[in-house]
């Protein structure tokens, strides 16, 4: 008996330094979601519009000339906008504001903002050459 407890002590050492040196991943099923993710359709500037927002793999590998190889798992926020028909473009950047509102930019570089969604409702701006334009959304 005195030979099994720290027998059963070193097993248990062994499993969390395993852990420790070897995390387990994040699935992305596991990211507490935003507000913003999901399908939403869109008006901007009066038009129709579609925006999409969903949680993807991030994960990156990377090895050194030894061929030692690292690797990092993660998730990300992956956001793409349809405006009136054109094709999906991305939208990268996505920081949450004080506020719960969300800024991003979409693929012309241009910053854009919603508030935080009420009622699955959300109204903001986007920009284009230096111009505000409105921007609302609802699922």
């Amino acid at each position: 008996m005195k030979i099994l407890k720290p027998l059963s002590l070193l097993v248990v050492l062994i499993t969390i330094a395993h852990y420790l040196i070897e995390p387990i991943p994040a699935k992305a099923s596991m990211v507490v979601g935003g507000w913003w993710s999901g399908n939403w359709i869109c008006k901007i500037d009066g038009r129709p519009a579609k925006m999409k927002w969903f949680i993807a793999n991030n994960s990156e590998q990377s090895c050194d000339d030894d061929g030692i190889c690292s690797s990092t798992s993660a998730v990300a926020w992956r956001g793409s906008f349809s405006d009136n028909g054109s094709p999906w473009v991305p939208l990268t950047s996505l920081v949450e504001g004080r506020k719960g509102g969300i800024f991003f930019r979409h693929a012309d570089g241009n910053q854009w903002y919603l508030s935080k969604s009420v009622n699955r409702s959300t109204s903001g701006w986007t920009t284009w050459n230096g111009t505000r334009y409105p921007l609302s959304c609802s699922k």
